[in-house]
């Protein structure tokens, strides 16, 4: 078309039988598209990056050639080509869940039986490094296992130094005791599915009012000293106006809750509908929406490009909470990857989140702290403990934009049969129709 021109080449899939294909990535105005055709099924584009900030600044240069034909997807797991080490292993323990959700990347419900504690042990003593590894709980709903506390205990007594549930709350909203016997078998934080603030969205996309429910988790969970992070899957002309609210929401349960972990739609799983460029929601895009709805309290030099995993895959931003306000401790001018250094920034990632979605315990958790300045340097570092915040992004692949640049950086990886495979290879699902 005219006014195209080839930013840079890569690889990735057919969208329908997946076949591995060159791509390339095109510039069209100021926007930046992902192009591949398949001799069998024909050409695919999809738009990756809106224009809203410098592509080349976010992600530091792309090789302008493609590289030798990748060895993923097939039998993915990690290959000695893959360029990245794990910062979270995510283990599915069960495939039920209690909610019936328009979209889920897992799709529940999958007719197989839960694997047994004696099972689940097993897979955790292969895949823990001891005093290192965070392992997330997740399936369908871990918390429909009433062996959870101990599933968690199993996970801390192999070894895990960090322990996350992925859930929906349902259970620890009605189980008065749950987040308290899972604080005392060692769970370190919860990921909690928290899509807006308007009881509407929860509807669209749960199938049910969940708003006061979700209060009641994050007041249970506090009870317990269990930190939250929010995690809202972010639909077009859905939830995407409610950003900034959601994160005045979290900032108004600090210390109880300690970020918001956003999440652009993907195409896979329960999809319902293939997707046009129009309904999908980019990184810089949200960025931007970040911004606008904060109205300039949060700026874009205080969000991050990913320096664990590829740059397109996510974004952090380092906050503390003072006196209702977040006040931000990184910015793109001082440093671009504050999070990460070599020679592992899997590692240095993962001690970075983990620090700041567990809240203190012990001593900390009570010591008294004159003073409300932070110059005073026992006062910032009083607020950093105790009031941290983080705002995180994972825009996650599916058939359509799947980068195999993106994968082979991956850092999340699920386990499965003695394998580490990185996420978006696990979940991915090829779309029936074009």
């Amino acid at each position: 078309m005219t006014g195209e021109r080839i930013h840079s080449e890569t690889w990735s899939l057919c969208p329908v039988c997946l076949k591995r294909l060159p791509a390339i990535r095109m510039v069209r105005g100021r926007e930046i598209f992902l192009r591949k055709r398949c001799p069998s099924h024909g050409l695919f584009e999809t738009v990756i990056w809106r224009g809203f900030l410098d592509f080349n600044e976010w992600t530091g240069g792309l090789p302008g050639n493609r590289t030798e034909e990748p060895p993923c997807n097939d039998a993915c797991g990690l290959c000695p080509d893959h360029l990245q080490q794990t910062c979270c292993v995510i283990l599915d323990i069960t495939g039920r869940c209690n909610l019936e959700c328009s979209v889920c990347f897992a799709d529940p419900g999958r007719g197989r039986e839960d694997p047994p504690l004696s099972a689940i042990r097993a897979s955790l003593e292969k895949l823990v490094e001891k005093g290192k590894t965070l392992v997330q709980l997740s399936g369908g709903e871990p918390t429909v296992r009433d062996d959870l506390p101990e599933i968690v205990a199993a996970a801390k007594e192999v070894g895990a130094k960090y322990v996350q549930l992925n859930t929906n709350g349902l259970r620890l909203a009605t189980d008065r005791e749950l987040a308290g016997r899972l604080a005392l078998a060692g769970l370190s934080f919860v990921f909690l599915q928290f899509d807006g603030t308007e009881e509407p969205i929860h509807q669209q996309i749960r199938n049910r009012p969940l708003l006061d429910i979700k209060r009641k988790v994050i007041e249970r969970c506090a009870d317990a000293n269990l930190g939250v992070t929010l995690v809202p899957t972010l639909i077009r002309g859905v939830n995407t106006h409610n950003i900034g609210e959601i994160i005045r929401f979290a900032v108004d349960q600090s210390p109880a809750v300690r970020g918001v972990h956003f999440q652009p739609v993907t195409y896979l799983g329960r999809v319902t509908a293939l997707p046009s460029d129009n309904d999908r929601f980019t990184l810089d895009e949200l960025i931007r929406e970040i911004v606008r709805q904060t109205e300039g309290i949060i700026a874009a030099p205080n969000l991050l490009p990913s320096c664990c995993d590829h740059p397109l895959c996510g974004f952090h931003g380092d906050f503390v909470v003072h006196n209702g306000n977040l006040v931000p401790l990184l910015a793109k001018k001082e440093t671009s990857s504050a999070c990460c250094c070599t020679p592992a920034p899997a590692d240095k990632n993962r001690e970075f989140v983990a620090r700041r979605w567990q809240r203190p315990v012990g001593k900390e958790e009570g010591e008294v702290v004159t003073g409300d300045d932070l110059r005073d340097m026992e006062v910032f570092l009083h607020h950093v403990r105790n009031h941290g915040f983080t705002l995180t992004a994972m825009a996650f692949q599916d058939a359509g934009n799947i980068d195999l640049a993106r994968l082979r950086h991956c850092s999340l990886h699920v386990y499965d049969d003695g394998r580490l495979v990185p996420f978006c290879s696990y979940f991915l699902t090829p779309w029936k129709d074009h």
